[in-house]
């Protein structure tokens, strides 16, 4: 816990602020308002639903209170349950009420102070989520707007369509493991065009036989389908001939993979379009494109990274972002333990991943990132262990990012080099 900052958040609220809790649910909100000393105005909860009448109730309500006890600002908390706290977090910031989030494990913590029950209801969680915001154990929610705002959720359905993409590949191996297990031995990829072309009009092995060589080869003349010929063909019907896969329900079976097939087509191509429309969004964030000239850097890893920053003018230094990824250094030490330092892992995840697999690129298509790499694994002193020497090419990709997007400046790998502190070298000297 940074005191510094939880003193801030606590400070922020005086005797003039309504705090209000919130218990988020999927159709209906509960609602208690407190004062600083934590007293309540209301005898019971505000039920109101998650439409625009039941917003505007909650508004009238607040407004009420501010007039009746002379408040003149508003701090809202809730937990970032799901999706659903999205359209009230905007309602709120919109009609100058300050939404905030607490974490859930706190209030799971402190719900039983009270009456010693864990029990969760509509009355209780809402005083604990207040409670926790008085004491400053809170986090301001970023809500995008603008072009960050369609980068974001870009990003997001580009991760739904990927992962679907994903399962139907998944489905169409088990599919091939079940029907045609040498089909693998011809076409490493399913999304192969001469195998897709065969596949639409012979998917079992019993249909390819009885169309033969000749038949094959015409499927991809007709279609004037360079790179496959006779020998690729005369390949495939001998797997066919050799195969030892299912011979049940055969119409079933074909039914199935024509379904697999057209689907990931259709999938492939929503991939594609989005692909193509983020690429034209990231074009109106300034210094996008010195991004992108980093080797190994491209454009997933720097839409993934968009999307879950925003606008990176709202962060003082690379450290912020270090722990919205969840990479904050957390030490593993008490008394005479002294354990190995680990990260935090608590903050956005696809953030996390998306910087992960960035370093992973770099220490691989880079060489200046390669050296690092070589240098924390094999250094004298503090030697890191693989794992532990990606975090730290991540954490650097962070700080370059940072840099590179705030000042503008080009990526130079030279002086990130020269940046290295060399214990040993100095030592040496």
């Amino acid at each position: 816990m940074n005191y510094n900052i939880q003193n801030a958040k606590i400070a922020s609220i005086t005797e003039k602020t309504l705090i209000v809790g919130i218990d988020v649910g999927s159709e209906t909100h509960y609602a208690r308002a407190f004062d600083w000393r934590n007293y309540e105005f209301t005898k019971k909860p505000l039920a109101f639903s998650n439409t625009e009448a039941g917003f505007l109730t909650f508004k009238a309500w607040v407004e009420d209170l501010q007039e009746k006890y002379g408040k003149t600002a508003v701090i809202a908390g809730m937990e970032p349950t799901g999706h659903y706290w999205f359209a009230l977090g905007k309602f709120l910031q919109d009609n100058g009420m300050k939404p905030v989030h607490v974490n859930p494990h706190h209030v799971k913590k402190s719900k039983e102070l009270d009456d010693n029950n864990p029990n969760k209801n509509d009355r209780k969680d809402p005083k604990t989520i207040a409670a926790l915001v008085n004491e400053g154990r809170f986090s301001y929610p970023y809500i995008p707007t603008g072009i960050y705002a369609e980068i974001r959720s870009l990003s997001n359905l580009r991760f739904q369509t990927q992962e679907e993409v994903t399962r139907i590949k998944n489905r169409i191996a088990r599919w091939f493991s079940i029907y045609f297990p040498e089909y693998k031995d011809v076409y490493g990829d399913v999304k192969a065009v001469s195998g897709r072309m065969v596949l639409k009009k012979a998917p079992l092995p019993e249909d390819i036989k009885k169309l033969g060589v000749e038949g094959v080869n015409k499927i991809w003349r007709d279609a004037k389908q360079r790179g496959a010929g006779m020998k690729r063909a005369k390949t495939l019907v001998s797997a066919a001939e050799h195969s030892v896969g299912s011979k049940e329900a055969p119409e079933a079976a074909r039914i199935e993979l024509k379904h697999l097939l057209g689907d990931m087509d259709v999938y492939t191509a929503r991939l594609e379009e989005l692909v193509e429309k983020l690429e034209n969004k990231l074009k109106e964030i300034p210094y996008i494109d010195k991004l992108l000239e980093i080797k190994g850097i491209g454009m997933i890893t720097v839409s993934g990274f968009i999307a879950e920053v925003g606008d990176i003018r709202r962060f003082d230094n690379p450290k912020q972002l270090q722990k919205l990824a969840g990479y904050a250094i957390v030490a593993d030490s008490s008394g005479k333990h002294n354990g190995e330092s680990r990260i935090s892992h608590r903050g956005r995840k696809r953030l996390r991943y998306a910087l992960y697999e960035a370093a992973i690129s770099v220490i691989g298509k880079n060489k200046e990132f390669r050296e690092i790499y070589d240098y924390y694994r094999t250094r004298k002193q503090n030697p890191l262990k693989k794992m532990q020497s990606v975090i730290a090419i991540a954490c650097k990709l962070i700080r370059i990012f940072y840099t590179i997007l705030t000042k503008g400046v080009d990526y130079d790998g030279q002086k990130m080099l020269s940046d290295i502190v060399r214990p040993e070298t100095i030592m040496a000297a």
